[in-house]
């Protein structure tokens, strides 16, 4: 299994503190927030290989954090050659990008690395493998439909199954988030080309989970404990 942390994006919406500074890399607790969902990592048997995707602007950032992280894993980083949030390539490009630098053929664990939760990762590696062919996505339920606004949102059936997914909609039909945690079965990887090729949003995951789920099952892992976006 693959490991794909997205940390391309440019955290915007949080300057000044980002500005200069990734959001992944802000201190929580006394280290990196990434460095948090790299020890998560850690716990699971089957990693491969940990490929992390970021841009230019914070390249080097993402280089010292890389030689200073206490791991047995094997990070490399990976610069989309973007500056600026006007050209960025977007969350789907990315990770074409980061599956394109490697012919290991493998299911992918693809995580945004600006997520803070406290549940274990094994949990829902092993829910995702149960339902393979099919992809799955981590969710969690923000019981407030205020609040809900704010992400993409889910209703799946009896089994998991995805049955509809919502990005940020004025009026939300739930309050069920997806959490920017994806597995991708080997199997459904060809998929990514497909719906790039065709000129389709290569930014927003929603989008592209929300086509996925048209092509294959897509099921949905709830989470529990705090969830932090």
């Amino acid at each position: 299994m693959r490991v794909v942390f997205l940390c391309a994006g440019y955290g915007t919406r949080l300057y000044p503190l980002t500005e200069n500074q990734p959001k992944p890399l802000l201190n929580i607790g006394g280290k990196a927030l990434l460095t948090h969902i790299l020890h998560k990592i850690e716990k699971l048997s089957l990693v491969d290989s940990v490929t992390l995707v970021t841009n230019n602007r914070f390249y080097g950032h993402f280089c010292d954090w890389q030689k200073s992280v206490t791991t047995d894993l094997s990070v490399f980083v990976m610069n989309d050659g973007t500056n600026d949030p006007e050209h960025r390539l977007g969350a789907i490009q990315d990770l074409r990008l980061s599956l394109s630098q490697t012919k290991m053929s493998s299911d992918v664990l693809v995580i945004a690395g600006d997520n803070l939760f406290d549940a274990s990762l094994n949990s829902f590696v092993s829910f995702a493998r149960e339902k393979k062919p099919g992809a799955s996505i981590g969710v969690y339920d923000v019981k407030d439909r205020g609040l809900a606004q704010k992400y993409g949102l889910i209703k799946a059936d009896s089994s998991g199954r995805i049955t509809a997914f919502f990005e940020k909609p004025k009026d939300p039909p739930t309050t069920l988030a997806s959490m920017g945690v994806y597995y991708f079965p080997e199997e459904t990887l060809p998929l990514i080309d497909r719906y790039l090729e065709a000129n389709r949003n290569p930014d927003a995951p929603g989008y592209y989970i929300s086509w996925l789920s048209k092509e294959t099952d897509v099921f949905a892992c709830p989470f529990p404990g705090a969830w932090f976006d």
